[in-house]
């Protein structure tokens, strides 16, 4: 601690006070003239009388400095001085309130959240926020600015209250480059960080500590304050499903297997049971035990004969310090064939696609039974004879797409595949080497790799002068753009082209959720597919209901799911569909904490403190107190000698 100075120093004219309070016993009243039998009782009177002249030299007495310490003690206190803690704590004062998941945690059996323990210390800062001003930010799954830099106490006050946890994983760094991004136009030295130190991808030092890097450089200095911790904890990371193979099972029902990934504390032992419901029934329980650290994935075996929703849930045998991630939900959709259009001129295609189950392909005779919307759809060009047609995996066959027109072109040539990605999803197991292609696609001048990527494709498979095979994805929208054609090459005549109808198949019916269903976590909820051009409500728990558009394509997307629980959408108040989302993140159950952060410079390694840090103490409250204790003692002293002299 430093001195200083003061806040208000231009109430310093009130010293002028002193002046008056001082000429008050310089100054004598005129007192009547009277006769009496003996002096020995007025020598005080005498005595005032001596000091009262303003040459003779000035009398001691215990009430004028009494009065007069009252006097500066206030004084000084209109005067604000202050002690100045940390180095920069009196500038602009950022506070990063992390508010993720593992905030919500309690570390003591019916003690206080670390949420709550942190907006205790927050406050103690906001009460010491002079002189400089504070500016909340909330850190969550991405960074949120809660007030502009301010020293109002009341709005501090009010931002903090409406502040609470949301069951997601942390971002500490969009919380740091928002800070970055203010200190760009207000003078920061010096940010805080409040945190329980629960980061993604903590990593092990050579001394067994915990250290979290985040690459941003920090302009400023970071102050760590790192709750104390001391949780157990055990929880559902992972919920998903697959479907098994159809044989042996009733041809109404469809079997699954369902997995259930719990995970630990990391220095811990917890136990407890997991419990399967389907459609709000008990349909499996397994006890599960686990050492510090330990993992362990439970399966379950059930059949459905339509849309069923699944919950897990972890009943602990003891005491668990989070409970958001004791609860997980999936929804297993309705078992159905998957729809493939299939341009008629696409012979190859119809022939490869009709040795696959449950395979509808389309167009067929039957034109009035054609569905609005497919699965997967193989095209030769993106503007063929159906321009409306909606399908969530698209291949389309030698065409370039509009928007690379001006990088590559097409001529007639020999063009070998020089090489391809082979582990993408539509190429795996695919063999190219020796592939004929008669149309060679071309690159521009000067057009490199990147300029594809700017575009938002990505380059699967290469030729001589070009790029073959491009893929683009986008929410709930998968493209793969064979630049060649494949009748035109000698693909269809080798083992890899059915194998590569198959990858597309296979790539389809995750992306339709009919061979594997995971859980939906926390965070934004996966684009669904509804009716185009409309609009619906959302009602996600513990928040008001917000109201989404659907677009062109007919997707819903961007919807926020910052809390655990049942996500329901309607449409005109009946409601349409119904999602569940959970934590699933293991870093946020395990309740790990960080004891290092290292940003990108390496040098600069910020240790976690769990001791207060010091900041700007005022010292107004104390003058405050010893003038009100000062009038105490002077009114018991003459008090009581006004009661002794009476006597």
């Amino acid at each position: 601690m430093s001195w200083t100075g003061f806040l208000s120093p231009s109430w310093a004219w009130l010293f002028l006070l002193i002046i008056p309070l001082v000429i008050v016993y310089f100054l004598k009243l005129k007192r009547p003239r009277c006769e009496i039998p003996s002096l020995v009782l007025w020598h005080s009177v005498i005595n005032d009388q001596r000091v009262n002249s303003p040459f003779q030299r000035f009398r001691k007495h215990l009430l004028l400095w009494l009065q007069l310490a009252i006097l500066l003690s206030l004084i000084l206190a209109a005067m604000q001085p202050f002690l100045r803690g940390e180095p920069g704590s009196g500038d602009n004062l950022p506070i990063l309130v992390d508010c993720s998941a593992s905030m919500s945690a309690i570390d003591t059996r019916g003690g206080p959240t670390r949420m709550e323990r942190a907006k205790e210390r927050i406050t103690e800062l906001i009460d010491a926020a002079l002189p400089g001003r504070i500016c909340l930010i909330a850190v969550g799954a991405g960074a949120r600015q809660l007030t502009e830099f301010t020293n109002n106490k009341r709005i501090l006050a009010e931002a903090l209250d409406t502040l609470t946890v949301r069951d997601v994983p942390g971002n500490l760094v969009d919380g740091l480059r928002m800070a970055q991004a203010l200190a760009r136009r207000e003078t920061i030295g010096t940010v805080t960080l409040v945190s329980d130190g629960n980061f993604p991808d903590l990593q092990d030092t050579a001394d067994g500590q915990k250290i979290a890097r985040v690459d941003v450089e920090l302009p400023f200095k970071l102050q760590y304050e790192k709750l104390e911790t001391d949780a157990v904890n055990m929880g559902i990371t992972a919920f998903n499903a697959r479907r098994q193979s159809a044989a042996g099972a009733a041809d109404s029902l469809t079997p699954w297997d369902v997995f259930v990934r719990i995970n630990g504390s990391p220095n811990d032992v917890t136990s407890g049971e997991v419990l399967l419901e389907q459609d709000g029934q008990e349909v499996g329980r397994q006890p599960i035990a686990l050492e510090a650290g330990q993992s362990k994935r439970l399966v379950y075996s059930l059949q459905t004969s339509g849309v069923s929703r699944l919950t897990a849930r972890i009943v602990s045998d003891g005491f668990d310090g989070l409970s958001s991630d004791n609860t997980a939900y999936l929804e297993l959709p309705v078992s159905r064939s998957l729809l493939v259009w299939c341009d008629t001129d696409l012979q190859s295609y119809r022939h490869a696609l009709q040795v696959f189950p449950d395979v509808t392909v389309y167009p067929n005779d039957d034109a009035s039974g054609q569905p609005d919307v497919y699965d997967l759809a193989i095209t030769e060009t993106t503007k063929k004879a159906n321009p409306n047609l909606e399908a969530s995996v698209r291949l389309v066959i030698g065409a370039i797409p509009e928007d690379l027109a001006q990088l590559v072109t097409t001529r007639s040539g020999n063009s070998p595949v020089v090489d391809w990605n082979r582990s993408s999803l539509l190429l795996q197991h695919v063999n190219l080497d020796s592939i004929e292609i008669a149309d060679e696609p071309v690159r521009g001048d000067d057009v490199l790799d990147q300029n594809f990527r700017e575009a938002g494709y990505e380059i699967l498979a290469t030729g001589r002068s070009g790029p073959l095979v491009l893929a683009r994805h986008a929410p709930g929208r998968q493209a793969f753009y064979l630049l060649f054609h494949t009748d035109h090459s000698t693909l269809p005549y080798r083992v890899g082209f059915p194998v590569l109808i198959k990858n597309a198949i296979d790539i389809t019916r995750h992306a339709a959720g009919l061979a594997e269903v995971r859980g939906q976590p926390t965070r934004v909820l996966a684009p669904r597919l509804l009716d185009r051009n409309t609009t619906y409500s959302v009602a996600a728990p513990g928040s008001p209901t917000q109201t989404f558009r659907t677009g062109p394509d007919g997707l819903l997307s961007g919807v926020p799911a910052p809390r655990v629980g049942i996500y329901r959408i309607s449409e005109d108040g009946s409601e349409v569909a119904r999602v569940g989302a959970g934590v699933l993140d293991a870093g946020e159950s395990s309740l790990a904490s960080a004891d290092l952060i290292e940003p990108r410079d390496e040098e600069l390694r910020v240790s976690a403190s769990t001791t207060q840090i010091d900041t700007d103490r005022p010292l107004w409250p104390t003058l405050a107190w010893i003038a009100f204790i000062v009038l105490l003692v002077e009114w018991w002293y003459f008090q009581g000698k006004t009661i002794r002299v009476s006597g």
